[in-house]
């Protein structure tokens, strides 16, 4: 790939300082490219005004058939797609292919038929004299910034709903994880999405990041990130009136009642815990389990951890790859090490491997026992394969618990009643509720999250919200120069 960014339907290069993709597996540096600064993200904001008249006016099924292109364009790529997603993030080849890739193709398929129905509400008269009706309409020109943790995923997360509505994008993806979103803009070109409808720059949030979400220019912001970050750019979205859509961390509980099926819970959790190295904001991280379930609960969890096959991402046969950098398996690396100095005891893991994967940002899938609730491990997002398992005697207790801190994104509840699930749905604080089962998403339904895991909505018809605007329009029926209400401004004049 000799591209650094897609701006007006076109690859280019950008022209600030020298930027570096790394696979974690090895440390390798396997791209480099120059970022993209306040030029490029001016040449990204032209290219978008211009293509938004004549995209916004596109009648549905216009835009529903290029989406329609698009999604078979990805589905040819789908090997490919899979290899790069490996090759930058270290996430093993078998969830490349079985889930981002095929997952990504469905949500552009989805939203392929969902750009045909962008309903309001049917004309009516709710005055005597006026028929009222609903328009909707695209926001403009949207600026958006996606993670790492699944590029392609993400890009699609943040380009499909906007452009389905009507709206053009400038989208920056994470500076160490570029290649299949400039691999989806291609793929956008050759299934004839218009010139400038999807733009992508790439650059560090302090540079690049920052240029796109203060401009004047666009009309929204789209950030998926962490809470910390993305508190900053709603202050700098604040500073324009820029609308925002933010979807935050996690911290995601896990609770197992008296009467849970112990085998499906155990493997739920490690299952959930453990997908893409732990580095997911709806992953199991805290696991509440009734104390007379506990240490069956946590037997089994170290036993199935310890199963885990760490290894090289690009071989089948690995169940856990890197994390995403050295960075970050530091950063982890340090909150299990504060945990345990706190208190806490790993059952299993608790350290990164030597021999063969001492090269790479490798982590042990780790269980913490022993932390208390006000704990940084239990209250603050590790973003990485770490589980801690507490105890509770009482379902009040669990569900209390599982709302104790600052997040609400995602949850499960684990019961064979259905009164109690549903007592759980109802009350556990969070965008989605899991009963039995722990991150399965599909593109029909909502994600996102309530507190400080953001608002708005990600996939399904709910993502419109965020992407367009209501209009009412009010149409008088009587044809009388003189109105009724007229009296309440000039009397009987």
């Amino acid at each position: 790939m000799n591209t650094s960014n897609y701006i007006g339907g076109k690859p280019g290069v950008g022209q600030g300082p020298e930027l570096s993709v790394v696979d974690p597996s090895t440390g390798t540096v396997i791209w480099t490219y120059r970022s993209d600064g306040q030029h490029s993200v001016e040449a990204a904001l032209d290219a978008a005004h211009d293509a938004f008249p004549e995209w916004s006016r596109a009648t549905p099924a216009e835009r529903s058939g290029i989406l329609h292109r698009l999604a078979a364009e990805l589905d040819t790529m789908a090997e490919e797609l899979a290899q790069a997603e490996t090759a930058q993030t270290g996430k093993p080849i078998r969830l490349s292919r079985e889930f981002d890739v095929p997952g990504s193709v469905d949500n552009v398929a989805f939203f392929a038929g969902a750009a045909r129905h962008l309903d309001g509400h049917a004309a009516a008269e709710y005055s005597a004299d006026h028929t009222s009706m609903i328009r909707r309409h695209p926001v403009g020109v949207v600026g958006s910034i996606a993670p790492w943790n699944y590029p392609l995923q993400m890009a699609v997360w943040k380009v499909l709903p906007a452009i389905a509505a009507g709206n053009t994008i400038v989208l920056k993806p994470a500076e160490n994880t570029p290649l299949t979103t400039l691999m989806l803009a291609e793929a956008c070109e050759r299934a004839g999405v218009p010139a400038g409808v999807v733009n992508i720059v790439n650059g560090t949030g302090p540079d690049t990041g920052e240029s796109l979400v203060t401009s004047r220019r666009i009309a929204m912001t789209s950030f998926t990130g962490s809470t910390a970050v993305g508190r900053h750019i709603a202050g700098l979205a604040a500073a324009n009136g820029t609308r925002l859509h933010l979807e935050l961390g996690g911290k995601a509980p896990f609770v197992v009642f008296d009467d849970a099926d112990l085998d499906a819970a155990v493997r739920g959790a490690v299952a959930a815990s453990l997908i893409n190295t732990g580095q997911d904001c709806t992953a199991a991280t805290r696991a509440y389990v009734h104390r007379s379930l506990f240490s069956e609960f946590v037997d089994g969890v170290a036993e199935l951890m310890r199963r885990v096959r760490l290894g090289a991402p690009l071989d089948p046969d690995t169940d856990q790859g890197p994390l995403v950098s050295f960075r970050q398996r530091d950063r982890v690396v340090a909150m299990v090490g504060r945990a345990v100095r706190d208190g806490a005891r790993a059952v299993t893991g608790g350290r990164s491997p030597g021999g063969a994967l001492s090269s790479g940002a490798y982590y042990e899938p780790t269980l913490l026992v022993g932390a208390e609730q006000r704990s940084e491990i239990v209250q603050e997002e590790t973003f990485g394969p770490v589980l801690a398992a507490l105890p509770f005697d009482s379902d009040s207790e669990a569900l209390r618990l599982a709302n104790d801190v600052p997040f609400g994104l995602a949850a499960s509840a684990w019961t064979r009643d259905v009164f109690r699930a549903q007592e759980a749905a109802r009350s556990i604080e969070a965008g989605t509720v899991w009963i039995n089962d722990h991150i399965p998403i599909i593109s029909e339904m909502p994600h996102g999250g309530m507190k400080a895991s953001g608002y708005g909505k990600d996939m399904s018809a709910y993502s419109f919200e965020e992407y367009t605007q209501v209009k009412h329009v009010m149409s008088d029926l009587t044809g009388r120069a003189a109105k009724p209400w007229h009296t309440t401004i000039y009397g009987d004049l």
